[in-house]
């Protein structure tokens, strides 16, 4: 080889490993410029997250979350009960100081919105609850895990620094019950919220092709036999193995004593029923439809609060879920009597479209359009929030009650 070709191949090399070195420079620099799942989240409205997630989401997953039963007139009627309430300005207030804080059964929590429980996590997001957890830590939220969890209990309790509940649906075998029950409150569970409303799954039509995948699994009934593992949406029979649809107020006792924590009655939606909760010891009430799941036709939750809120008379605290999109809501739902509010399907989205980031992101706007509210409406802190924030007071008029201080919150 001549040294006049030796030289071309030395130029060629040279050409080749700049073009190498260029090119690794490009890439960092586009890793370094790409945006971050974050960034690409929406910053304003919790409605945005719904398409996103639907994009990245299979038709089933999407279908299970969304849906609601019968004819979802109580789905949709949960969000034009809101949409029905107008508020009341009020100007010339000093709200350079909000306060959002609220304390439940012995918790402080930053806001008063918390997680509702949700089945199957994984089926929405790789990280499932464990994202759930970090993003509800991130946002100062409590979170309620599911009986249907798809993530043991103890580990997702090591990814939140904030209080977690559990919500149980009793089983059949009451041993096996008790056992989770005394788990969930090992692991921290501060409170075990009973899902009272569904002895038997409501018409949800657009679950009837719904299948647990094979790679998940609850991890809070590993070991119960059933025969199925996940509850049946088909026709054919209306009891599911899963749920004990004897379960009832007699049973209440027992499960406050296996507990030792609090007990709140989740689903309760007749007055009379709030009654009878005070009556037989439960330590809290959550005004809920089900987010519209099960008994359609039923009243939007905001439309029974007041009367909720008026039965149970400030003996134990008053919660409300389904139906909240905005913080207008929230503050709404406060000024009803509710002493906080549960989202559910909003977070879920977010977690299909950002992981823990997507959970945190909608919890901080909602968080961030509450005090937007507090402050247009001159409400300084959850405590100034009553009835008077409604232009017209008769829209509140039946909680007169509501800001009376509740035993045990």
């Amino acid at each position: 080889m001549t040294s006049e070709h030796a030289n071309i191949d030395q130029q060629i090399d040279n050409a080749r490993a700049n073009f190498y070195e260029q090119g690794a420079t490009m890439s960092r620099w586009r890793k370094l410029l790409r945006p971050s799942a974050a960034a690409s989240l929406p910053t304003a409205d919790v409605m945005q997250f719904e398409p996103l997630a639907r994009q990245r989401l299979s038709k089933m997953a999407y279908d299970y979350v969304r849906s609601g039963g019968g004819d979802e007139i109580s789905m949709r009627e949960n969000r034009q009960g809101f949409e029905r309430l107008q508020l009341a300005p009020n100007i010339l207030v000093d709200v350079s100081q909000l306060d959002t804080r609220v304390n439940l059964f012995g918790s402080e929590l930053e806001s008063p919105v918390l997680l509702a429980p949700v089945a199957y996590h994984r089926l929405y997001h790789a990280e499932g609850e464990l994202a759930t957890a970090r993003g509800a830590s991130a946002a100062g939220s409590a979170f309620v895990i599911s009986t249907f969890t798809t993530t043991a209990i103890e580990e997702i309790a090591r990814h939140t620094q904030r209080p977690i509940w559990f919500q149980l649906y009793v089983q059949r075998d009451r041993a096996f019950t008790k056992d989770m029950v005394q788990r969930a409150v090992a692991a921290g569970c501060k409170t075990v919220c009973v899902t009272v409303d569904t002895p038997v799954l409501g018409c949800r039509y657009s679950q009837l092709s719904f299948g647990l995948p094979k790679n998940l699994e609850l991890a809070h009934l590993r070991g119960l036999n059933l025969g199925a593992t996940t509850p049946q949406h088909k026709s054919g029979r209306i009891f599911d193995p899963i749920f004990d649809p004897s379960f009832n107020w007699r049973d209440l006792d027992w499960l406050r004593s296996v507990a030792g924590v609090p007990v709140i009655l989740k689903g309760v939606l007749n007055p009379e029923d709030g009654k009878r909760a005070v009556e037989n010891g439960a330590d809290g009430v959550i005004v809920s439809n089900h987010g519209g799941r099960n008994l359609d036709t039923v009243p939007a939750t905001i439309d029974v609060l007041p009367r909720m809120v008026e039965a149970v008379a400030g003996r134990i605290p008053v919660m409300l879920d389904s139906g909240i999109r905005r913080g207008t809501d929230v503050l709404a739902a406060l000024a009803l009597g509710a002493k906080a509010v549960l989202i559910g399907r909003p977070y879920i989205y977010g977690l299909a479209a950002g992981g823990a980031q997507g959970v945190e992101r909608v919890i901080t706007i909602l968080r961030d359009e509450l005090e937007r509210a507090m402050a247009l409406t001159g409400r300084r802190s959850i405590a100034e929030i009553d009835s008077t924030v409604f232009w017209n007071h008769a829209a509140g008029a039946a909680s007169r009650t509501m800001r009376s201080p509740a035993a045990g919150a």
